[in-house]
């Protein structure tokens, strides 16, 4: 005779888990928005071709496989990046100097810039946390540039502008 076994507990993110999930969804939204001007596909299909074909499969520099991305913020991101894409812009345009707008920069940066403006119109992330999560996806794509630092000056005039009340 066997032994029935009880069925596994789903298992539940540690909080470092979770932290890796949002840095994880932060990066993919980043793509989605690059694949999506890219392409001129919509938000709904690039969503779900992340999620069904990409999610989990990213991998950092050192070629460690990244968490599995955290849909909900990926989902919000996105939805946010396009609704509110002319306060994020204006935002960003503010931020850059005068002879360069935001349609003239590396399409890489402005999505990373439209995904963190995203978050920083929603008041659910602090600003400070927001600029160094995006800091870091930059170091992603430029491990080796000065775009890094650009990204962290423009995110900090960025979320003083959007979220003075976070500083």
């Amino acid at each position: 005779m066997t032994e029935a076994t009880a069925p596994e507990k789903p298992h539940k993110p540690t909080a470092e888990e979770k932290r890796r999930m949002k840095s994880a969804a932060r990066l993919y939204a980043v793509q989605a928005l690059f694949q999506m001007e890219a392409s001129g596909q919509g938000v709904d299909r690039i969503v779900r071709e992340f999620e069904v074909h990409r999610f989990g499969l990213a991998q950092d520099e050192e070629g460690t496989e990244l968490a599995e991305g955290d849909a909900n913020l990926f989902r919000r991101l996105l939805d946010d990046a396009v609704t509110w894409q002319a306060k994020i812009d204006q935002a960003t345009d503010r931020a850059l100097a005068a002879n360069w707008p935001i349609d003239r920069i590396d399409p890489v940066l402005r999505a990373v810039f439209r995904a963190a403006g995203a978050e920083l119109v929603n008041p659910d992330t602090p600003p400070k946390v927001v600029i160094n999560e995006f800091v870091e996806v930059a170091r992603a794509f430029f491990p080796e540039g000065r775009e890094v630092k650009f990204v962290n000056a423009v995110l900090d005039h960025m979320a003083r502008a959007l979220r003075p009340d976070g500083f």
